[in-house]
């Protein structure tokens, strides 16, 4: 019999194992069905909002398992990954409207838990969607995305959005255009890998997936390939999250399965390495991960390539 251990703690002689799994809550009421949203957490809650459409956004209280319907935004947003700044969040990076010539939202949108309000922000410069976003050292950051929907026009742009002053500042290009990412950040290095080229002008909008993983440095203000580690199952629309030294790449989409992926691997910023971590109970692409405590909690999305079905399973990894 095998068995994958994935945590060990040894007191004297006796060895304590503890298996790293994933869990799907059992919640007290339903959230919306929905797909190319975002999730991010602050405190004990959960937010998932955006999506094709115009539906609320839902906070998961994840010690009760209860959802809570909040106020629409205030426009349809969707593909984008949304940050948490000061206690609010901010969309930047987002598209709106209908495949395949969705167009990017040209301004920051902020949402204030407190007042259950949203705000327009400042233009964005360099305006794309299906982009990654994150904060590092109270700035937020930008990073590749595509400018006309699902058609063409991908981009390796880098900018730094400063929320205390509304000013812009681009920053050296990615080494890869690519949209339908995510990245995170780890210390000083932000790590991106996976995504793809979206390209429905020539019908190649799942197939030109990027198999780079790609890491900048703010201590050195440069970018570098990590040679020889690419990806490992290559494809785009994945959520990520951060484990101690390790980024976490959750789902996605690609031309190799209907399905979407159940796939987890983790890139290890000390190590320089991928490893495979235990899959998704559901399959999902288009969404977001959270880390609340000891639990990375996933939410909503979409359970095969494209656009359907639309989910609303919760699950988390510990």
């Amino acid at each position: 019999m095998k068995y994958k251990l994935l945590g060990l703690l040894i007191l004297g002689s006796i060895k304590f194992v503890f298996a790293q799994n994933w869990t799907t809550i059992t919640t007290t009421n339903n959230s919306t069905e929905r797909g190319e949203n975002s999730v991010v957490a602050i405190g004990d809650n959960l937010y998932l909002f955006g999506c094709r459409g115009m539906k609320p956004l839902e906070v998961l209280n994840t010690k009760t398992n209860t959802w809570t319907k909040k106020s629409v935004p205030p426009i349809e947003m969707h593909h984008f990954q949304g940050v948490v700044f000061k206690g609010e969040i901010y969309v930047v990076g987002a598209l709106t409207g209908p495949y395949p010539h969705e167009t990017p939202i040209p301004n920051v949108y902020i949402y204030n838990p407190a007042s259950d309000t949203w705000r327009v922000g400042p233009e964005i410069p360099r305006k794309r969607g299906a982009a990654a976003c994150f904060v590092y050292n109270d700035k937020i950051y930008v990073l590749c995305g595509i400018i006309d929907g699902h058609w063409d026009g991908h981009v390796a742009w880098f900018d730094e959005f400063n929320p205390a002053t509304g000013e812009w500042k681009i920053l050296p290009n990615a080494l890869h255009a690519r949209d339908h990412v995510s990245a995170a950040m780890v210390g000083t290095q932000v790590v991106v890998a996976g995504g793809r080229l979206s390209t429905a002008r020539i019908n190649k909008v799942l197939d030109l997936t990027v198999p780079e993983t790609d890491v900048y440095d703010f201590a050195t203000n440069n970018w570098h390939n990590v040679e020889g580690q690419n990806i490992p199952t290559m494809r785009a629309g994945a959520s990520v999250a951060v484990l101690g030294n390790q980024v976490l790449f959750m789902g996605g989409e690609s031309p190799t399965q209907v399905p979407a992926h159940e796939h987890v691997e983790a890139f290890d910023i000390k190590t320089m390495k991928w490893s495979s971590l235990k899959p998704m109970n559901q399959g999902r692409h288009g969404t977001g991960a959270a880390k609340i405590g000891k639990k990375i909690f996933i939410t909503g999305g979409i359970g095969k390539r494209g656009g359907s079905p639309e989910l609303n399973s919760t699950e988390y990894y510990k």
